[in-house]
């Protein structure tokens, strides 16, 4: 009866809002007070309407009498219950909102939690007897045992949540009831407390970092190390976490894991000392039960393939014993699903096979859903690719504008100009990063400041360290001038002169500036096309043209800037015309004004081409055709309205057509299904995962199959939360970071003369936890966005165009 209750009472009050709503007379806009903080205030009005103050819901309209923002907020998270959901509300914001109201209820059960054991501490006599004996055992067992909740505070907590010293408790209990305690836990099998079945308090299974805490806090007390509430907690719990780390060989990179947080939360709130999981729970129930959560997960996105259309994705790589794999996934807006790995080493040498590969492929996912192929760029992918296209005539084949991309920028690299500025920046890296006293003052001088910042290239590391460096020219030119440098380096280290030179030279920084202008564009495009914050189709034409224009503007004379021009086109149309990214620029509201205007032949005519492509019924071809016409003329339907020309910088494009695009249904569906694709079939971190392991024909069967399914579950779970990616601490002279950082810590001038050193890495100050992202910022579309103006839009709408000097 209460679940019938409430749900009336939910349906009553929906009702009674939404007559109140339509009774409503004309609304006056309050203002909102600067001290409401919760982010659900920017996404709502206050109104006051038929005398009643409300909020309104900026989205959907709809208006709420009461319940306050909480209740608001369950609405933009789509939370069905106390409020209705909104079916408008972006996909940023519920998820903004969901985490919001996950974040509100971890805090009531922490602060619960806290009281708890306060009570339980302050008021033993309040407790059951019990309970009593319990705690007096545990405070005079051999190894002295804290709930983990007050142990394991990493700094998360607010003060005023954080629960007060523990006070000892004194007493005695029956040395019989101990003996018998020992006895029962030392009786009970090993086979039979591993194979419990998964308890409450217990986190949902995730991956293994689950179990490094407790294993780590279990080492400790097991040696007879026990933690004194009156000393450095946090200090043990870190060494007994180091230990683990250590010892069962754990990549120091798994701390970076989106998971590492959550575990340690989970462990804590499990208070006492949770048992911990075997080696065969994770390959066995935890291992099966995950499987589950992820292909629940992915059926979710298998949901959108028919609405949006996906994109099938071939990331190829090598491993490091040589062996080259395919990592197959399916990309939609919702996000990327991987399919299988495959061994490729003799598919890619021939074109026949490596179609046979894709046509598979294609036929798993649905012919229907699929409207691109993405794979590298080499001429065997190419041949393959249009054998394809010959087989399913309504899909295209792209190559990788990742690594066209990055291509791109790796030719720049190798122009002599360039090659020089890099090679000098490197020398001064170089022996900073390998003299203690060079190192800890540059610490010093930059507040603590890298001067290497992560890239996701080799060839972009070149261009984005040189931007860095640049701006913290000053802060080098002090160090340099400095006392210690002047009296304990520049008298003493070989190399040093050259460094001191660079660093105050005028013509050098002016080369850096020069070369971070011409390549800015094309370091910004390369990022934007890896981020998973939005599709990146309609952006990459445009993109591709700014990074010539801002070539052309700084070289000026045709001889200089089209050496970098050739670069530019070679890497683009190296092999065949690329229709979907003529179509995303020309339906990309964001260039609509270029669209209404003079727009290139090439750029028409790749939209027509994907029409007759994408679109198999030659009666919707026609209709779209007309509908055309009313979207470059801007004639009917809601593209006038104010707050659709508004929305053409804030929407993404699909969202965009979904909600502006009306008039023209046809034209509409064609225009999100190409919109929502990716660019890139570049895939996320790799490492750490058996992917070259599943290969191996000496395996067991059934543990082939086990590692099929450990593989799918990690590159499955990485890839779902890459659009929460989780910023990362960086240290650029770290192995992790080896493969990218690559030669710009290395002292090249000390190898040649040999006279380097003898190190200490204890001499230098270790890094601050200066958090560092590694993959794509959510901003780069941001600042795209921001740089647009009219002369780029009609520009890139003409083509670029060559001076006849």
């Amino acid at each position: 009866m209460r679940c019938r209750s409430g749900l009336w009472c939910v349906t009553k009050m929906a009702s009674s809002e939404a007559e109140a709503e339509t009774a409503a007379g004309p609304e006056v806009v309050l203002p909102i007070s600067a001290q409401k903080h919760d982010p659900a205030w920017k996404h709502c009005m206050m109104v006051r309407s038929a005398g009643r103050v409300r909020l309104k819901c900026i989205y959907c309209h709809k208006h709420f009498l009461g319940g306050g923002i909480h209740r608001f907020k369950e609405h933009l998270a789509r939370r069905p219950g106390n409020a209705c959901c909104c079916l408008n509300v972006p996909r940023e914001v519920q998820e903004t909102m969901l985490n919001s109201l996950n974040a509100v209820a971890a805090k009531k059960k922490r602060k619960q939690s806290l009281a708890d054991d306060i009570r339980r501490i302050t008021h033993p006599a309040a407790t059951s007897a019990p309970q009593v004996d319990a705690v007096v055992a545990e405070m005079e067992s051999p190894i002295h045992m804290i709930p983990l909740n007050e142990v394991l505070d990493l700094g998360s907590m607010p003060l005023e949540e954080r629960p007060p010293e523990t006070r000892e408790m004194k007493g005695v209990t029956s040395s019989k009831r101990k003996k018998k305690m020992a006895v029962r836990h030392a009786s009970t099998p090993l086979a039979h407390q591993n194979q419990q079945p998964l308890q409450s308090t217990r986190p949902a299974p995730q991956t293994q970092p689950f179990n490094q805490a407790v294993m780590a806090l279990e080492t400790a007390t097991t040696q007879g190390r026990h933690f004194d509430p009156t000393s450095s907690n946090k200090e043990q719990v870190y060494m007994a976490i180091g230990r683990f780390l250590y010892d069962a060989g754990v990549p120091l990179e798994a701390v970076n894991s989106v998971y590492f947080q959550p575990m340690l939360e989970a462990v804590a709130s499990a208070g006492g000392r949770p048992e911990a999981f075997s080696y065969h729970d994770f390959r066995g129930c935890i291992l099966k039960k995950s499987l589950e959560e992820v292909t629940a997960q992915l059926e979710f996105y298998k949901g959108s393939w028919t609405r949006t259309g996906c994109t099938l994705l071939a990331d190829e790589w090598t491993t490091d014993k040589g062996r080259t794999l395919i990592n197959l996934s399916v990309y939609c807006q919702e996000g990327t699903m991987f399919l299988k790995s495959v061994n490729a080493t003799d598919i890619v040498v021939s074109p026949d096979a490596l179609y046979e590969l894709l046509k598979n492929a294609v036929e798993e996912v649905g012919e229907k859903n699929v409207l691109q192929v993405i794979t590298n760029n080499s001429e065997i992918h190419a041949v393959a690719g249009r054998r394809l296209g010959e087989t399913f005539p309504t899909l295209f084949w792209s190559p990788c504008t990742f690594q066209c991309i990055d291509e791109m920028l790796e030719g720049f690299s190798k122009v002599r100009a360039i090659n020089e500025i890099i090679c000098n920046a490197k020398a001064i890296t170089g022996f900073i990063y390998n003299n203690a006293l060079a190192f800890n003052l540059m610490k010093r001088h930059l507040h603590g400041k890298d001067l290497l910042v992560p890239a996701e290239t080799r060839a972009a590391m070149n261009f984005v360290t040189l931007k860095n460096m640049y701006n913290l020219k000053e802060a080098l030119q002090s160090m340099v001038s400095s006392d210690e440098w002047m009296h304990h380096l520049l008298p003493k280290k070989p190399g040093v002169i050259e460094v001191s030179n660079l660093v105050g030279s005028l013509q050098f920084w002016s080369s850096c500036a020069a070369v971070v202008r011409i390549t800015e564009p094309l370091v910004h495009l390369l990022k934007l096309v890896s981020s998973n914050k939005r599709p990146s189709m309609g952006y990459v034409y445009a993109g591709l043209y700014q990074a010539k224009a801002a070539i052309k503007k700084e070289l000026v004379r045709k001889s200089d800037y089209m050496t970098y021009w050739d670069i530019i086109d070679w890497r683009w149309d190296k092999h065949a015309p690329r229709p979907l990214h003529l179509a995303g620029f020309f339906l990309n509201p964001l260039f609509f004004d270029g669209v209404r205007g003079e727009l290139s032949n090439e750029i028409f005519s790749g939209m027509l081409d994907c029409i007759e492509r994408l679109v198999s019924d030659v009666k919707i071809q026609d209709k779209i055709q007309k509908e055309l016409n009313i979207y470059r003329s801007e004639a009917a339907g809601d593209f006038r309205r104010q707050m659709a020309i508004r929305a053409r910088r804030t929407l993404p494009p699909a969202e965009w057509w979904y909600t502006y695009g009306g008039a023209c249904p046809n034209l509409t569906r064609l225009a999100v299904r190409i919109l929502s694709q990716t660019c890139s079939a570049k895939g996320y971190d790799q490492r750490h995962i058996s992917f070259e392991e599943i290969h191996d024909q000496r395996m067991n069967l059934f543990e082939r199959q086990r590692m099929h399914h450990l593989t799918f579950v990690q590159y499955n779970l990485r890839l779902q939360h890459r659009q929460q990616h989780k910023a990362k601490a960086f240290d650029p002279v770290s192995v992790d970071n080896i493969d990218i950082v690559d030669d710009w810590v290395v002292d090249r001038s000390a190898l040649i003369s040999g006279q380097s050193e003898q190190p200490n890495w204890t001499e230098i100050n270790q890094s601050v936890d200066v958090i560092t992202s590694m993959g794509p910022s959510d901003d780069e579309f941001e600042f795209f966005i921001e740089v647009v103006d009219d002369e780029m839009i009609r520009g890139a709408s003409q083509g670029m165009q060559e001076d006849d000097d």
